[in-house]
């Protein structure tokens, strides 16, 4: 086994400067902080079936009440008002908006959503809508779900309702947020909703209909959007970095990124599908055709897909949006591949276990960019923190901080060594239900006292004030 025992060297970033105009923001998640379930007019989502079965979810926890963002909406836009947030990323509801999933069309839930983007803009906060982060509704689930042919057609309907409510005033659209999680983690492992687990060629032909959603999606968001939009996705980032800044080394790291046979050594030996590949995800979106290699290995297994089809898949987006929490570290074998470097033991890691690896937003970004040419957007970064209040009514969360200022720096470096970025989102705003963990895990800024729903801001939340005044320069 190898094992990392030297200092990288861009392991320590120094501060660089912010673009005008960069979005520092924060995100959320509709299941995950707008409780409500059963108001509204809301109709039941995948996940309200998932976190009633007992043994799914940690601690029996679901989303019923999560942060009560629902109720409590004017009082979180404050807090980002006074965190000075130039972008606020969340996401819809789709049974809140289309209860069934498809016809009837829920009136109060588009007026909660344009209550809630009205008061954005009037903080001077710029939304930035995301159509699906996972709460899929019941109806279509017991249609079949992602394995329905018909779901692009009825996402892309759902996508009109929005646009014609919202495209106004919102700019910044994001489709789909992580696929590899509701596909791999939903269908494949099925540890996440609907928590079941699918055969190889069920899973691929799954995964080309969100894709096609995708892209069915954008071309409703351009055709009839009423403001000049843009328009992304926001995948898992799976990164390598590369052990030394040798040209070896960092080609090993690039191919673990985007080539088949590395991956699978460095990510997954056992992963036999789609799921944590940045090509299959990526490819299509950007190239209008599935990585070559992937196809090859699926053989039969792989999906049948018509040219018009990958036409609509790669209908053109204006950013590709990324959501990076950690990464690998990979070094050059003789033969030109990609050997993963085991973490020394004590190696820094966050209370969900992740490793604490700054270098992801330098060099994820970076082999991104390269090969997809397009502005780079960090839709997610984070911590999960045991973060608690004080005695004093303050909560401290100094591994919070130290996390973040690492790993904005070394995303400061890939902008100053020529990566287009064009924003940062905070995961998360607040601490909020965070899907099979229920409340075990604290991402936010804000402390959430989830008997109370008292909101206190962490010392975290104004660190990050003055990063977001200062454009960077406090780093």
């Amino acid at each position: 086994m190898i094992t990392d025992t030297f200092l990288r060297p861009r392991e320590a970033f120094e501060a660089s400067p912010f673009p005008d105009n960069f979005a520092w923001g924060a995100a959320t998640a509709s299941y995950q902080v707008e409780g409500a379930v059963e108001e509204g007019g809301r109709g039941s989502s995948i996940w309200d079936d998932f976190c009633r079965t007992p043994g799914r979810v940690w601690e029996g926890n679901s989303g019923t009440i999560a942060c009560d963002h629902y109720h409590r909406w004017k009082e979180d836009v404050a807090l980002m008002r006074e965190l000075g947030l130039k972008a606020y990323r969340f996401s819809l509801a789709w049974p809140r908006i289309i209860p069934q999933g498809e016809g009837m069309v829920n009136e109060a839930g588009l007026d909660f959503y344009d209550s809630l983007v009205d008061e954005l803009l009037a903080a001077g906060i710029e939304p930035w809508v995301t159509l699906y982060h996972w709460d899929l509704p019941s109806a279509l689930y017991h249609r079949g779900g992602w394995m329905n042919s018909a779901m692009p057609g009825l996402f892309a309907d759902y996508a009109q309702v929005v646009v014609a409510r919202l495209s106004d005033r919102v700019r910044h659209w994001i489709t789909l947020n992580e696929p590899q999680c509701f596909i791999g983690l939903g269908l494949d492992s099925g540890i996440h909703a609907p928590g079941i687990r699918l055969s190889r060629a069920q899973i691929l032909r799954a995964s080309h209909h969100a894709l096609l959603a995708h892209g069915r999606a954008v071309e409703v968001i351009r055709e009839h959007a009423k403001s000049s939009p843009l328009i992304g996705c926001a995948p898992v980032g799976v990164v390598a970095l590369p052990a030394s800044e040798t040209e070896s080394d960092i080609d090993a790291a690039r191919r673990a990124m985007f080539a088949r046979d590395s991956r699978r050594m460095i990510v997954n030996p056992w992963d036999d599908t789609c799921v944590w590949s940045n090509t299959w995800w990526g490819d299509p979106v950007i190239f209008g055709h599935y990585p070559e290699d992937e196809l090859s290995a699926f053989g039969a297994d792989a999906p049948a897909f018509t040219s018009e089809e990958m036409r609509t898949i790669s209908a053109p987006i204006d950013f590709f949006g990324v959501n990076i929490y950690h990464a690998l570290t990979v070094r050059a074998t003789e033969d030109g591949f990609a050997q993963r470097v085991e973490p020394m033991p004590g190696t820094p890691r966050s209370s969900f276990q992740w490793a604490i690896t700054p270098e992801a937003l330098y060099w994820g970004p970076r082999f991104l960019h390269e090969r997809y040419k397009l502005p780079v957007v960090i839709t997610e970064n984070g911590i999960a923190n045991p973060d608690w209040v004080n005695l004093d009514g303050a909560v401290e969360d100094p591994q919070r901080i130290d996390f973040t200022r690492r790993y904005l720096r070394a995303l400061g470096a890939a902008i100053a060594d020529g990566v287009d970025v064009r924003g940062y989102f905070h995961w998360s705003l607040m601490d909020n239900f965070e899907w099979a963990e229920g409340y075990k895990q604290r991402f936010g800024l804000i402390h959430v006292d989830f008997e109370s729903l008292k909101r206190t801001p962490k010392a975290s939340y104004h660190w990050y004030q003055q990063v977001i005044a200062s454009n960077g320069a406090s780093l």
